[in-house]
């Protein structure tokens, strides 16, 4: 495999993304791109699709009279989004996800405002249970377009070793 890219036969190749156990590095950070800028209309859907009724994710005149003055991404949209982000880096090859820890919100994020990813691989171990997983623990944090981080959080993926898994045909 070269840069995503796997010959599956002399001049035909197959995009792969994604990385098996094998392939993580504690220490090593993936950037995710592209960002994504957070829209009015994707904050208000999300709002509507998870039934989360606090005006100050739609109600530009509730929000006026917060501190922030206008309305706030939801919370849990951003979280939803980094995760999305870290997909094609992180869990493409993933069996589960096992959990998040430490989600902290740092700061407030706004329609309009681009996030940006990036994930940091803190350890990894093989599975006792299932000799051909292995889970890997990252944490990853979101920036805005200014650099401000505005959210952060660690992640356990039980994820498949080369030579296992649906994504090996």
């Amino acid at each position: 495999m070269r840069n995503g890219v796997i010959e599956v036969s002399p001049g035909r190749f197959r995009e792969s993304f994604g990385r098996y156990f094998e392939d993580f590095v504690v220490g090593h950070i993936y950037e995710h791109r592209p960002g994504r800028t957070i829209t009015d209309q994707d904050n208000i859907w999300f709002t509507l699709l998870t039934m989360n009724t606090h005006p100050l994710h739609f109600d530009y005149e509730f929000a006026a009279k917060t501190e922030f003055k206008k309305p706030l991404i939801a919370s849990p949209l951003t979280v939803a989004i980094l995760v999305g982000m870290s997909v094609s880096d992180v869990s493409q090859k993933a069996v589960a996800n096992l959990g998040w820890n430490d989600i902290t919100m740092t700061h407030p994020l706004f329609p309009g405002d681009t996030l940006y990813g990036e994930t940091e691989v803190l350890e990894k171990r093989e599975s006792k249970s299932r000799p051909e997983q292995g889970i890997v623990t990252v944490k990853t944090i979101g920036k805005n377009q200014h650099g401000d981080v505005v959210c952060s959080f660690v992640r356990k993926v039980l994820v498949w070793k080369r030579g296992f898994g649906p994504a090996d045909d």
